[in-house]
């Protein structure tokens, strides 16, 4: 038996319907729902109780967590990523190990690796850490304090750090950038030549999958993708395609790009659709035989569909 935590969350929602498909066993935690409800846990920290919803289980899927928010108003946005991230992480793995369970499965983050790669390099995923921000500290913290229990323990950690997810009822940045190119608002893009790891949602979901019963996936970090790494004008473009409106791109000078991102104290979003973020997927198809079951084609025809 499988326990999903964030079931009802991006990924979380798309992994309930996966596994209903394929008829595995499977209970979810909630944040919402009435509170006498024996899977309802609105507040993951270190002092939450795990018992109710850990009988019976034997694989941990660890979706929750305090997501990644471009602008924080906490004063204090570590210590309450550390609340939830790691305090929260790691007294459920503590629980599960207590109760049996053989796998915790760990949905972590590329911002463990870093936020971007220089050209012609890939992130890996025994590359030394290097996060930027307080969420890639705090996804990192919690991956170190799993492998912790899992050596003290002997329950197995599967860490997934997948990059940007895009999918039906994707949100921020990606969204934004889908209507535009629907409304057929021109973009200053066309000349953007950087190289991006993307993971459909479907291909995310898929490989959780594969990791809750594959013997190998055992005590692995793994880095997971599409395998077709685009730039941001062949972003436009494949959105474009998929929504059948033509690609308006102005072919506007990426340094012409920064200094206006600059001005306009936007210097983290233009790193984003300028910038590198490449990462080595290898290990997942080398080591689990995994491949991508979604094409990047049809993975964007679906956040439409």
């Amino acid at each position: 038996m499988i326990l999903l935590t964030g079931a009802t969350g991006f990924v979380g929602k798309s992994l309930c319907e996966e596994l209903l498909k394929r008829n595995a066993p499977f209970a979810f935690q909630s944040r919402f729902g009435e509170a006498n409800q024996s899977n309802v846990i609105r507040e993951i920290d270190g002092n939450t109780d795990w018992s109710n919803v850990l009988k019976g289980i034997s694989t941990v899927v660890h979706l929750a967590a305090r997501v990644h928010v471009m602008s924080d108003s906490n004063r204090d946005p570590l210590r309450a990523y550390r609340c939830t991230n790691v305090d929260g992480t790691i007294n459920l793995g503590r629980q599960a190990a207590a109760a049996g369970v053989r796998r915790f499965i760990f949905i972590s983050s590329v911002k463990v690796n870093g936020e971007s790669t220089s050209e012609g390099r890939c992130f890996r995923p025994e590359d030394p850490p290097a996060p930027k921000d307080p969420y890639g500290i705090s996804k990192m913290e919690a991956e170190q304090g799993l492998r912790l229990l899992a050596s003290e323990t002997g329950m197995e950690v599967v860490i997934i750090r997948p990059p940007l997810v895009y999918g039906p009822g994707v949100k921020a940045n990606f969204s934004a950038l889908m209507r535009a190119v629907q409304r057929g608002i021109p973009l200053p893009l066309g000349a953007v030549h950087n190289q991006r790891s993307l993971v459909a949602l479907d291909n995310l979901v898929d490989f959780i999958i594969t990791c809750t019963t594959h013997p190998a996936a055992a005590n692995q970090t793994f880095l997971v993708s599409d395998g077709q790494d685009l730039s941001t004008t062949d972003l436009v473009r494949g959105m474009a395609q998929a929504s059948g409106v033509p690609a308006r791109l102005l072919p506007v000078p990426v340094p012409i790009l920064r200094l206006a991102a600059r001005m306009f104290g936007k210097t983290d979003a233009i790193d984003r659709l300028c910038g590198n973020l490449q990462i080595d997927a290898s290990k997942a198809r080398n080591l689990l035989g995994w491949v991508p079951p979604v094409s990047v084609e049809e993975g964007l025809r679906r956040v439409l569909a």
